[in-house]
C-alpha cells in the first residue's frame, strides 16, 4: 500500500488537517478534500484556488487601516449530497457511521472515499466516492459518487450545486480582516448543467464554473428530472429516483472553471459550459487522468532499500505524498501561467498564499526532473523585474530589490502587523527586511542555467535579474574606512526572531553573515556571468542597464572587502553583536511549554523578546553550508581574506544547531542537510523528521492552513541531491555519495544538460547510465575523478569509503 495514504476513520478534530494533505490540484487550481456534504462551519473548509488567484482588501485593525492582498477561496463546486426517503440530509458529522475510510490514490491522484453509515431508521447505506482534478485538462474536475442502498429499498434525493457565497476564512489569525473578496455577476441552472461565474472585488477576475451532474445505473445514463434552483450567487439542481437493495447507483458530476485570464477563449463563461457540455464521463476522465499522473512518476521515480521493511514503505510513501503535492501547486501547466510558487501551496490561505523564498529548496528538485517547470517560475520573477526596480528606487537604491512576500504584481506583500494568538496583540511587522530573498532569485537563476544550459533564458531573462540583483546588494554594502571592510546595514536574516538590536528603537541587524557571505557569492558570479555571455550580448545588456568598468570594480572590490563577524572563539557570528546576546534557558521553556517551535510568540506573551537571546527560529548561518559545498565557502573566505577552515564550519555548525526552535518547517530540512556527512544518524533522524512535518502536523495547526512546500520539496530533495552528493557546478556534474547506514541501495531517475541519466547506486559503486544517444558528452566528476559520458554510454565506478568530516558537504 506504498501508494495510498490513508485516513481510517472520521475525525471532525482533524478534518481541516486531511482536507489540506489529501487536496487535488493540477498546477492551474487546487480544491482541498472537504466533504461532498459539508458546507464550511467551522469543521469543514472546502476551499478551491487559482493559482495566482489574488484580490486585495483593506481592513482596520488595533486603529490602523492595513491593506493586505489575499488568496481568493473561489466558488465551492464540491457540493453533492443525498438524503433517503425524504429524511434528512446525510452529513458525517450527524448520522451514525459504520465504517468510513478515506485515501488518497498517490499512484492516480485519486481522492477515494467509503462511507457505511445508518440513518434515525437504521437503514444503512454505502458509499463510495471517487474524486479528481485533471492533469492533462487543468480546467476539468470531478468526482463519482456511487450509493449501494445494503438493507432497504425506496427513494433517495440528490441535491448538487455550485456555492459563490463563500469568504476566506481558514485561517483563525486573519479573522479580524476583510474577507468577502467575491461579487456574484451571473447564475443559471438548466437540466443537468449548472452555472455561475463571480468577479474579485478588486482586481477584477472573473471566475467561471459550469457542471454537468448525470445519474449512471448499470453503466447506462438515467433520464433525470431536475427542479433548478438560482440565486444570484448559487446554482442548484435537486432530483429523486428509486433505489434497490444491492444494486449501486452512480451520481457524476464533472466540473470546469475558467478564468478571464485564461489563454485561447473568447469568454470565461462561454468557455466553461462549453468544456462542461464535452467533457467526457468520470470513468474516460479518469483513464486519461492516470496516464498523465503515469508519466510524471515516472519522471520523479526514486527507488531505494532499507533495511527496515515498515520503514522503507513509510518513507517511499511520505517521499511520494511530497512530490504529489508539489506538482499540484506547480506542474506543466505552469508554462502558461503567470504564477510564483506559494510556500503554502494553493492549499490554503495561510500566509495568504504569497511566494516568499521557498523556491530556494523547491527548484533544485525541479531543476533536475522537469526543468521547464523552473524556467516557467523563474520568468514569474522576470515579468515582475521593473517593479523590483522600483521597489529599489521608492527604497533609495539602484537596481532590482525583490519583495520578502510577493503576489499579483511584485509589490512588497509583507504584512505591517502580526498577530499573536497567545496574548492576542498585534505587533510590528519587520519581515520585509529580509533582503536576502533576492539572494535566492540570483541563486536560481545561477542554478537553473547549471543543470540545464539554458543558454536563451540566461542570456534574455536570467542575466538581466542577476545583473540588476548584483546592483541592489552591492548599493546596500557601504564601505568602513576604520576597517577598510564593507558592510550591510540594517537587514533581517532567514531567522526571523532577530529583527532588531536590544533597545534600539530602528529594526534591522547588522553584518548578517547570510547576507553578507551570500552577497559576495553573487557579485563574484556577476563577472563571470558577463564574461561567459556572448560579447554582442554582454555589450548589449551593459548599455541596457548602464553597467560602467567603475561600478563593475565597485562589486569586485565589495566580493574581496566584505566584512563577517566572528565570534572570540572563531564561530561565525549570525550577525553583528549577537555573542553578547543572552543565552536562553532552554531547559525551563521546555517544560513550561513542551511544544516551544513558536518561541516568539511565547516570549512577546510574556512582554520579552527573542531579541535578547542566542536563539534562531531555523537555519541562518547554516543556511551557507546548505547552499554552498565547504569547498565554496573556503574559496569565499580565501578570497576575503578570512581564515576559516573545516574546523571553523564544524565549531559553527554545532554552535547552532544547538540554538534552533526549528519554527520553521524547513529549519530540519537544513540540519540533516549539513549534517549528512559528519553525523549521519543525526541527519537521518532530522530528514525523517522532515518528511513528517506535514503528516503529523509538526506546527500543531497550521497544515490545516495549507501544507509546507519547501519541506515538502526540499525533504526529497536530500534524497535526491544530499545522500547523492549530487552537485551541478563549473559545468559539471559532481557525486560523491554518502548514503545513510540505513539505506542500502538507491535509483534514480534524472536530467542534466539534454541529458536523461539513469543513477544506480550501492555502498561500493555507482551505475550512470544516459539513456538520449544523440546528446552531447557530460563532464562528470565522481569523488574527484573526472570522467566524460557520451550519450548512451555507461559510467561505472567504484566508491572510496567515506571517512566522515565536520565540513559540511
Amino acid at each position: 500500500m506504498e501508494w495510498f495514504f490513508t485516513a481510517g476513520s472520521y475525525d471532525a478534530a482533524r478534518e481541516g488537517h486531511r482536507e489540506a494533505l489529501f487536496a487535488l490540484g493540477n498546477g492551474y487550481f487546487v480544491t482541498r478534500a472537504a466533504a461532498l456534504e459539508c458546507d464550511a462551519d467551522g469543521v469543514h473548509y472546502p476551499g478551491t484556488y487559482l493559482a495566482g488567484g489574488y484580490n486585495r482588501l483593506a481592513s482596520s485593525i488595533a486603529g490602523r487601516r492595513v491593506e493586505n492582498e489575499d488568496l481568493v477561496n473561489l466558488p465551492n463546486w464540491l457540493p453533492l449530497r443525498i438524503r433517503i426517503c425524504g429524511g434528512e440530509w446525510f452529513s458525517v458529522d450527524r448520522f451514525e457511521l459504520l465504517e468510513y475510510r478515506q485515501q488518497l490514490d498517490l499512484e492516480n491522484a485519486v481522492l477515494l472515499r467509503t462511507i457505511c453509515f445508518a440513518d434515525a431508521d437504521g437503514r444503512r447505506t454505502r458509499l463510495v466516492e471517487k474524486r479528481l482534478v485533471h492533469m492533462r485538462q487543468r480546467h476539468l474536475g470531478a468526482v463519482s459518487l456511487e450509493l449501494t442502498a445494503l438493507d432497504w429499498s425506496g427513494t433517495i434525493d440528490v441535491l448538487t450545486a455550485l456555492d459563490g457565497g463563500v469568504v476566506n476564512e481558514n485561517v483563525a489569525r486573519y479573522s479580524e480582516l476583510e474577507k468577502r473578496h467575491l461579487r456574484p455577476l451571473e447564475s443559471d441552472a438548466a437540466g443537468e448543467e449548472l452555472y455561475l461565474k463571480t468577479e474579485t472585488n478588486q482586481s477584477g477576475l472573473r471566475i467561471a464554473l459550469a457542471a454537468r451532474t448525470r445519474i449512471v445505473r448499470l453503466g447506462e445514463g438515467v433520464e433525470t428530472n431536475w427542479v433548478c434552483e438560482v440565486d444570484s450567487d448559487r446554482a442548484a439542481a435537486t432530483a429523486s429516483l428509486a433505489v434497490t437493495a444491492g444494486e449501486p447507483v452512480s451520481i457524476e458530476k464533472i466540473v470546469a472553471l475558467y478564468c478571464s485570464r485564461d489563454s485561447a477563449i473568447s469568454e470565461c463563461g462561454e468557455a466553461a459550459r462549453q468544456a462542461a457540455r464535452s467533457a467526457p464521463d468520470f470513468a474516460s476522465l479518469l483513464a486519461s487522468h492516470s496516464r498523465a499522473w503515469g508519466q510524471l512518476w515516472r519522471r520523479f521515480g526514486s527507488e531505494g532499500d532499507l533495511a527496515d521493511v515498515e520503514a522503507a514503505d513509510d518513507l517511499r510513501l511520505a517521499l511520494r505524498l511530497h512530490v504529489f503535492h508539489l506538482l499540484q501547486t506547480v506542474s506543466i501547466h505552469s508554462e502558461d501561467l503567470d504564477a510564483g510558487v506559494p510556500a503554502r501551496g494553493w492549499h490554503g490561505e495561510a500566509y495568504r498564499g504569497h511566494v516568499f523564498w521557498d523556491e530556494l529548496f523547491i527548484f533544485p528538485l525541479l531543476n533536475l526532473r522537469i526543468p521547464e517547470i523552473t524556467r516557467a517560475l523563474l520568468k514569474y520573477r522576470h515579468r515582475r523585474l521593473e517593479q523590483a526596480r522600483h521597489n529599489a528606487r521608492e527604497a533609495g537604491f539602484p537596481g532590482a530589490m525583490y519583495p520578502w512576500q510577493s503576489g499579483s504584481d511584485g509589490c512588497e506583500e509583507s504584512q505591517t502587523l502580526h498577530y499573536n494568538p497567545r496574548s492576542q496583540r498585534w505587533i510590528p511587522d519587520h519581515s520585509s527586511l529580509q533582503r536576502h530573498v533576492n539572494i535566492a532569485i540570483a541563486y536560481n537563476v545561477w542554478q537553473y542555467h547549471e543543470v540545464t544550459g539554458d543558454e536563451e533564458f540566461l542570456a534574455y531573462h536570467g542575466a538581466e535579474m542577476f545583473l540588476e540583483i548584483s546592483r541592489f546588494l552591492a548599493s546596500l554594502a557601504s564601505f568602513n574606512p576604520r576597517l577598510d571592510r564593507y558592510e550591510i546595514l540594517g537587514v533581517m536574516g532567514p531567522d526571523e526572531y532577530h529583527e532588531a538590536y536590544p533597545g534600539r528603537d530602528t529594526p534591522g541587524l547588522d553584518n548578517n553573515s547570510y547576507t553578507n557571505l551570500m552577497t559576495v557569492w553573487v557579485l563574484e558570479r556577476a563577472g563571470k556571468l558577463l564574461a561567459h555571455l556572448t560579447p554582442y550580448r554582454s555589450r548589449e545588456l551593459r548599455e541596457e542597464l548602464g553597467l560602467s568598468d567603475d561600478e563593475l570594480q565597485r562589486w569586485d572590490d565589495i566580493s574581496h572587502k566584505m566584512r563577517l563577524v566572528f565570534h572570540a572563539d572563531g564561530v561565525l557570528s549570525q550577525f553583528e553583536g549577537y555573542e553578547d546576546l543572552a543565552e536562553l534557558d532552554w531547559q525551563h521553556y521546555r517544560q513550561r511549554y513542551g511544544d516551544i517551535h513558536r518561541l516568539d510568540r511565547i516570549l512577546e506573551a510574556e512582554k520579552d523578546s527573542p531579541n535578547r537571546y542566542k536563539l534562531s527560529k531555523q537555519a541562518d548561518v547554516l543556511m551557507l553550508f546548505y547552499l554552498l559545498s565547504a569547498g565554496e565557502i573556503g574559496g569565499l573566505m580565501k578570497r576575503l581574506g578570512y581564515d576559516f577552515d573545516d574546523a571553523g564550519i564544524a565549531n559553527s555548525i554545532d554552535y547552532y544547531l544547538d540554538r534552533t526552535a526549528h519554527g520553521s518547517t524547513l529549519s530540519r530540512v537544513v540540519h540533516a542537510w549539513v549534517l549528512a556527512r559528519s553525523d549521519r544518524p543525526r541527519s537521518w533522524s532530522l530528514f525523517r523528521e522532515a518528511l513528517m512535518s506535514d503528516i503529523a502536523d509538526s506546527q500543531q495547526g497550521t497544515t490545516a492552513e495549507g501544507i509546507h512546500l519547501g519541506a515538502m520539496a526540499g525533504s526529497v530533495d536530500i534524497l535526491q541531491r544530499c545522500y547523492t552528493g549530487i552537485e551541478t557546478r563549473a559545468d559539471a556534474l559532481w557525486l560523491d555519495p554518502c548514503l545513510p547506514s540505513q539505506m542500502d541501495n538507491l535509483v534514480m531517475r534524472f536530467r542534466y544538460r539534454n541529458h536523461v541519466l539513469v543513477l544506480r547506486l550501492a555502498r561500493d559503486k555507482l551505475k550512470l547510465a544516459s539513456r538520449k544517444h544523440d546528446s552531447a558528452p557530460i563532464r562528470v566528476c565522481v569523488q574527484g575523478r573526472e570522467y566524460l559520458l557520451g550519450g548512451g554510454e555507461v559510467l561505472e565506478a567504484e566508491l572510496k569509503d567515506q571517512t566522515a568530516t565536520r565540513a559540511g558537504r
